[in-house]
């Protein structure tokens, strides 16, 4: 029986994480394949040095696979508590960015905390997680 809590829950983890791989995470993939590929401009990893990460392309490649990938995987429920771990890391450096540059931090707070409800939680419900761990 589908409880009211595992529906929210889902909807928290599948919505989120589809409008973190969409939204933040689709343009720096983009941006990145550009740059490998066709040696374009990539901006974002200019953020990345300018951070101080001693090797800002292995750490800007890191965050793009950490949101696009990781914010996939969050949403079907797929290793689930691994993918909120990198997600959190992620938005926890974003977080210090924005308020190290005078920037709002709200959205990347928000993604922040519910990457770690789902490291505490995991992916058990509605997820693939949960029909593995059924089997």
């Amino acid at each position: 029986m589908l409880k009211a809590s595992n529906i929210a829950i889902f909807l928290l983890r599948f919505v989120s994480g589809l409008m973190l791989a969409y939204f933040h995470g689709l343009g720096k993939v983009k941006s990145a394949i550009g740059y490998f590929i066709q040696g374009n401009e990539w901006k974002f990893l200019d953020t990345v040095r300018n951070i101080g990460f001693p090797a800002p392309g292995v750490f800007a490649l890191a965050a793009t696979i950490s949101e696009f990938i990781g914010g996939i995987l969050l949403a079907v429920g797929l290793f689930t508590r691994y993918s909120a771990i990198f997600i959190a890391i992620t938005m926890g450096v974003a977080i210090y960015r924005h308020l190290t540059t005078d920037m709002r931090f709200e959205l990347a707070g928000l993604y922040f905390l519910i990457a770690l409800v789902f490291v505490f939680k995991g992916g058990e419900g509605i997820s693939i997680d949960g029909l593995i761990k059924k089997k």
